[in-house]
């Protein structure tokens, strides 16, 4: 049994300008899941915990699309993120 605290991480990555859907940037489990998430918290970057999500994602390998069957559920996602960084960003 692992003592990671996380079982999976998911890194999405999302350029409107340049992207057609999402792209799995990193897809992690336990030691590395919880290096991901370290990183993450160390940069700033969002993390959200979707443990569904993540498991759905984790079929997707690194620098590929998400499947087109999960845009809504990570598009909620990015809208909830960036529904709250633009709130903290006017404080």
């Amino acid at each position: 049994m692992s003592n990671s605290k996380y079982s999976r991480a998911i890194a999405i990555n999302y350029d409107q300008s340049r992207d057609e859907a999402p792209v799995i940037e990193a897809n992690a489990t336990f030691a590395s899941a919880d290096l991901v998430v370290k990183i993450a918290h160390r940069f700033g970057v969002p993390v959200v915990e979707k443990p569904s999500l993540a498991s759905a994602l984790s079929e997707t390998k690194a620098d590929q699309q998400i499947p087109s069957s999960l845009y809504r559920a990570v598009a909620i996602v990015l809208a909830g993120i960036e529904s709250i960084t633009n709130r903290l960003r006017k404080k």
